[in-house]
């Protein structure tokens, strides 16, 4: 029998060390993910014991499921011009709270192939961010990727996954 694909290889050694921290600490995880389209949340769950830390997770691609789930408003997508450090901070936030989790983990970015006119929305772009009780830390991140759409999605999910390995651990630049 073929070895399992996913998660890719790319994100293999990071969601194992995440997931360690996890148990290690009995702690646990929640996700709010809009362009890696449930990448991160599938990760997480390939490890085996995943119950004992991941809380649950969304994929907030539209603006549709941020008024359903994420608790934007009518005036919120009036306003959105597209991912922002900001814009993936309240969804963390919003998804922590009603999930209960000690972290939340989001990204928000254009994985392509396409794109708009602003740095945040061009092909590659992504924000990070994750919550926690101490507060929320954020990053941008843009691959070098370009227009590669698959690329783009995995590599939004690894840099989601070391930023919350970088706060779980202390080493996040706040």
């Amino acid at each position: 029998m073929a070895s399992s694909q996913f998660p890719p290889d790319a994100l293999r050694e990071i969601v194992a060390e995440v997931a360690g921290l996890l148990r290690e600490r009995k702690e646990s995880i929640s996700v709010a993910e809009t362009a890696a389209g449930g990448i991160i949340s599938a990760a997480l769950l390939s490890t085996p014991g995943a119950s004992g830390f991941y809380k649950g997770g969304l994929t907030l691609y539209t603006l549709e499921s941020r008024v359903a789930f994420a608790g934007w408003t009518s005036e919120t997508v009036k306003t959105y011009g597209g991912p922002t450090p900001a814009i993936v901070a309240g969804l963390a936030d919003n998804v922590r709270a009603k999930l209960g989790s000690t972290y939340t983990v989001s990204e928000s970015g254009t994985a392509g192939p396409t794109g708009g006119n602003t740095k945040n929305r061009t092909p590659g772009y992504v924000a990070l961010a994750v919550s926690s009780e101490s507060g929320t830390t954020t990053r941008e991140i843009e691959t070098g990727l370009g227009g590669d759409r698959e690329a783009n999605m995995v590599q939004f999910a690894l840099e989601a996954l070391k930023l919350l390995r970088d706060v779980i651990t202390d080493t996040a630049k706040l």
